[in-house]
């Protein structure tokens, strides 16, 4: 069987992804790029007597890197080991993509368009004459509607055909001017290089010498004379009155647009479209971030009704048949009591209880994947732009940020959009102030056993104030450290769609996937060590006298103020310096120690496995109960007392809803976590802002924790 190696390229917000999803079926392979942690994904599938293998390239509006992202795909497509690239063009958006189209028609290798979104293109009235555009550019070009699935084994057949037959595209002119010195470079080239192959000679890595691209002429071990480069380049200025950068780009957006006025025809009334009706309310300039904030909380709330019944059932699983389950195979086993101990009370109760809170973890996750997929999010990045130039960052920095309320590690890397270093580095040190999804099992489990009424608004409050802490924080910061003027803010508004099931779950799933690697890898090697200093010295009759007791009595008084100064709270919040979700799971160890044991109750798994299923039945009948109280339409009675159990109970004891929601405001703001720490320092070179933001924001998590404690003591809560 032939292996055929397709690249796929393409501008951001054509459809490459849900292209490539479609292809393959969603059979994602994803790791990173080497050395950096920008998402590499591939995909493998059969196709009569070829495996196709594709490689997607992260989104691109030029071969001239201005991004880590662009600068991967122009690494790739130079010297990259492929047979076909497979660029996607948004049918609607002709022209622009076409820029990016002509710049891989220059490489020289063999080239398939798929004319994605064609279906909006009809709706918007257009007619796109592709046989004359296939002989314009000597390019096969297929059509398709990645989210209906359509064109797809067309375009399959066309990228063997051009694989197979090597169809390359057409060398178009530049104009005898560019023409001319192309020549004489390609002849220059072949006297210093005698050992390259005639690939180094094409268009694309010629033009990239005149340019003056040292990385990527240094990657390709390319030998330049630099005065001969600069004398073809000053004949370019002196004729042209423009640099050669300059001068490629008209060049290209003027074959790209003679291409379009031959190819494309639109009709002469412009419909209004769904996207420009939908703007006037989203983009208003009164209305635009109201309406953002009643979106964020709606999806909130939304996330919390819909999930929380299956977090019980989760958690009622774990805890009761797995818990029973795991116990009676130790006992068949006749495993030693420390055994027992660690497997039931470390990982069993620790990270049982991080895992319980998927369900919402990935509900969140699910929403927010559904407002960026259907363009919402860009349009808030633009909303913020305002907001946030008031502390010396555009709002492109809302794009990290907006990464943060999924993982903080990301954000970092995600800062490279920001071309000013000082608005990088503020950028990185407001980004622990998003609430990240670590974050969210302490939410849950607090929400849950003090504001079961009021969830969604609760949590709604929390990722609100952390963007309220970032603003004031930035403007300071803006006029002490940072000064200067923000940088322009460009960026693209994609029209709005409503993104396929299958592209909200491999993308929900990718995010997730974060999430649950973690917690089954070091959040579990934190457990251990948490249940080793519980119990030491071995089985202490009181929890607080052991190790991690005694840590935590040692530190206690700091957080008296707050509220929470008991050892367990601060045990835990020591603990969740590593990584947020252990705080829940080191409180579940602690709780779980105070607690006397209770024998396991006879073993029959078949009935146990009836009740999971009866359980299950029932809290997706909750569930569904909860979407319509959402939105009005029924009520649900609170919980009572004494169904408060397990860990919710203990909580119950230990704090009320004002130390809580100090407890959860703590959470949120202080000392960010030691993959943050890593990250920023692969970013700026040194661990001095990771330094600087465990002190600072460990100190502004304790006076706005200590501010709504006191402050609610004096408004009587």
């Amino acid at each position: 069987m032939k292996e055929i190696r397709i690249v796929v390229a393409g501008n951001p917000n054509t459809g490459k992804s849900t292209l490539i999803n479609a292809i393959s079926g969603a059979k994602l392979q994803v790791g990173n790029w080497p050395g950096v942690t920008v998402e590499k994904k591939e995909a493998e599938l059969t196709f009569f007597d070829y495996k196709l293998k594709f490689i997607d390239l992260p989104g691109a509006y030029s071969l001239s890197p201005f991004s880590i992202e662009e600068k991967i795909a122009r690494d790739f497509l130079f010297t990259g080991a492929y047979d076909v690239i497979l660029c996607v063009v948004d049918s609607t958006n002709l022209e622009r993509n076409l820029y990016f189209v002509i710049q891989l028609m220059e490489l020289g290798k063999p080239l398939v368009l798929a004319l994605n979104m064609f279906d909006e293109a009809k709706k918007l009235g257009y007619k796109i004459d592709v046989k004359l555009l296939e002989g314009l550019l000597g390019v096969r070009a297929v059509t398709t509607v990645a989210t209906k699935g359509e064109g797809i084994d067309e375009l399959k057949r066309a990228l063997v055909e051009v694989a197979e037959r090597k169809i390359l595209p057409k060398r178009l002119s530049y104009g005898e001017d560019l023409d001319f010195i192309l020549e004489r470079l390609r002849v220059k080239l072949r006297e210093m290089n005698p050992e390259l192959g005639k690939e180094f000679h094409q268009i694309g890595v010629l033009l990239k010498i005149l340019e003056g691209d040292r990385e990527l002429i240094e990657l390709l071990k390319i030998k330049v004379s630099e005065e001969e480069i600069r004398e073809l380049t000053e004949h370019i200025e002196k004729v042209h009155g423009e640099d050669i950068e300059t001068f490629l780009a008209d060049v290209r957006y003027g074959l790209a647009s003679g291409v379009v006025k031959q190819v494309l025809s639109k009709p002469e009334i412009r419909k209004i479209t769904l996207t420009e009706r939908l703007d006037r309310v989203f983009l208003n300039r009164y209305l635009g971030i109201p309406v953002f904030l009643l979106l964020m909380w709606i999806l909130f709330k939304l996330a919390f009704d819909i999930a929380n019944p299956y977090v019980d059932f989760v958690d009622e699983t774990i805890s009761g048949p797995v818990a029973k389950w795991s116990g009676a195979l130790l006992e068949v086993v006749s495993a030693p009591s420390w055994l027992s101990s660690l497997i039931l009370d470390g990982v069993i109760t620790g990270v049982g209880i991080v895992l319980s809170f998927l369900p919402v973890i990935g509900m969140v996750m699910l929403l927010v994947t559904l407002l960026e997929s259907s363009g919402y999010m860009a349009r808030a990045a633009f909303l913020m732009d305002r907001i946030m130039r008031t502390f010396g960052v555009q709002g492109k920095s809302f794009i990290p940020m907006l990464l943060g309320f999924g993982c903080n590690v990301p954000s970092v890397y995600a800062s490279r959009v920001l071309t000013e270093e000082k608005e990088r580095r503020l950028t990185i040190f407001l980004v622990p102030f998003m609430s990240c999804g670590a974050r969210l099992p302490v939410y849950v489990v607090f929400i849950s056993a003090f504001f079961p009424e009021r969830s969604g608004t609760v949590l709604f409050f929390l990722y609100v104030l952390g963007i309220l802490v970032a603003i004031s924080v930035g403007i300071i910061f803006h006029r002490l450290f940072y000064k200067g003027v923000s940088s322009p803010f460009i960026m693209e508004l994609p029209p709005y769609r409503f993104p396929t099931l299958r592209d909200l779950w491999v993308h929900t799933w990718m995010k997730l996937r974060h999430f649950v690697i973690k917690a089954g890898t070091w959040i579990l090697a934190i457990n251990i060590v948490i249940w080793v200093l519980l119990n030491l010295p071995w089985k202490p009759e009181n929890p607080q006298e052991s190790l991690l007791g005694k840590i935590g009595s040692a530190i206690s008084p700091i957080f008296k103020p707050l509220g929470f100064g008991d050892w367990a709270s601060a045990s835990s919040l020591l603990a969740g310096s590593l990584a947020k979700e252990v705080v829940v799971s080191t409180m579940a160890q602690i709780y779980e120690a105070e607690r006397p044991k209770e024998e396991n109750g006879e073993i029959n798994f078949l009935e146990d496995l009836k009740d999971i299923v009866i359980n299950f039945g029932a809290k997706t009948k909750e569930a569904v109960v909860n979407v319509f109280s959402t939105f009005g339409i029924a009520t649900l009675e609170p919980e009572g007392p004494e169904e408060a159990e397990g860990l919710l109970g203990r909580l119950q004891g230990h704090f009320t809803p004002l130390s809580a929601l100090s407890f959860m405001v703590f959470v949120l703001l202080y000392w960010p976590c030691f993959v943050y720490g890593i990250a920023t320092k692969a970013e700026l070179g040194s661990f001095k802002l990771y330094g600087q933001a465990i002190l600072l924001h460990t100190a502004i998590a304790w006076i706005v924790s200590f501010l709504i404690y006191q402050l609610g003591r004096l408004l009587g809560f």
